[in-house]
């Protein structure tokens, strides 16, 4: 009986102490994101065409500053096979206080993570994600 009382209890525990968070993502499109063709995400797309993307947040960020790296896989490089690409730093209006959006042309083949980090905390992440150009 002492048995099946803590299994409950431990299950119970369990349940009430894993909570799912909001985390930042990243969506990638074809055409410029708008309300209607936001799930029309892809991750692969041709060379030398515009790449847009939304960076969604779900928490405000206090510095209103994003650094945006863009990474290329690349076996040719000795760092580990990874080249920094491209990198940016934003400011987020005042409308855009839980998202960013923009585009970037890239015009070399590859495998490439677009990270995503808040001047508020600089070594982690916010998100990453990753696409292709053909």
């Amino acid at each position: 009986m002492k048995r099946t009382i803590l299994f409950i209890l431990s299950i119970c525990f369990l349940i009430c102490s894993t909570a799912c968070t909001p985390r930042a993502s990243i969506l990638f499109n074809q055409r410029p994101i708008t309300k209607e063709n936001v799930m029309d995400y892809s991750s692969i797309f041709q060379r030398g065409t515009r790449v847009y993307y939304l960076i969604i947040m779900p928490e405000v960020q206090h510095s209103r500053y994003l650094n945006i790296q863009i990474i290329k896989k690349d076996n040719d490089v000795g760092y580990l096979g990874y080249k920094l690409f491209m990198t940016n730093t934003v400011r987020l209006k005042d409308e855009e206080e839980k998202y960013y959006t923009d585009y970037f042309v890239i015009n070399e083949k590859g495998a490439y993570i677009m990270k995503v980090y808040s001047k508020d905390n600089p070594r982690t992440p916010l998100t990453q994600a990753e696409f292709f150009i053909q």
